[in-house]
């Protein structure tokens, strides 16, 4: 008797059910690590964007476009982040943390210097506003220095979330690394190129 030819719909496998099996285990161990690039890909984005616009205002302020070159430059490292975690390189989640950590420190510098310039030269605006609204003297430096004091507090809970949230992914990858037979995360990386 002769075996029926399997038609391309019944092909074998090339991979044996273990190796399909670790296969499996490793697609579902990355999935964390890789929505990870997912994130910093819409932080690169919204970094870039805003940054641009700085730099476009800045124009006008000095400050204003030191700034966006900062933020461009947040943008440019959450761009070379992404590209290491989709090649499985632990460096990438590790740059991508230490990136949140520096847009920390950039936010809260801007908004300290900020708070400085408004109560050092308070303008002439303020007191306009403050005379045409009916608003006691200060008001509006008091308010402006709210926001500033809002906007830290606001960066150092959502940007201290993702850096903690990249931290962690660092560990995730080494461990996926370690459990992952070469010939998959070889495969995987190749079909993450590009």
């Amino acid at each position: 008797m002769v075996p029926a030819t399997p038609t391309s719909d019944e092909s074998p496998s090339p991979l044996s059910p273990q190796q399909q099996e670790e296969l499996a285990l490793a697609t579902d161990r990355s999935k964390k690590i890789l929505a990870a690039a997912k994130v910093a890909t819409f932080n690169g984005w919204t970094l870039g964007v805003i940054g641009g616009v700085s730099i476009l205002f800045g124009l006008f302020s000095l400050t204003g476009f030191i700034v966006g070159v900062f933020l461009v430059i947040v943008a440019r490292n959450e761009f070379r982040g992404r590209a290491l975690i989709r090649h499985l390189e632990p460096r990438g989640p590790l740059l991508l943390a230490k990136n949140q950590i520096g847009l920390i420190g950039l936010v809260t510098v801007y908004c300290l210097w900020s708070m400085y310039t408004t109560v050092a030269n308070p303008s002439s605006q303020s007191r306009e506003l403050e005379e045409l609204v009916g608003l006691p003297s200060g008001s509006v430096t008091d308010l402006t220095l709210m926001v500033y004091g809002v906007v830290i507090v606001l960066t150092l809970i959502v940007q201290g979330l993702n850096a903690r949230y990249y931290f962690v992914r660092v560990q995730q990858l080494r461990d996926h690394l370690a459990q992952t037979p070469k010939w998959i995360v070889d495969m995987q990386r190749i079909t993450r190129d590009g």
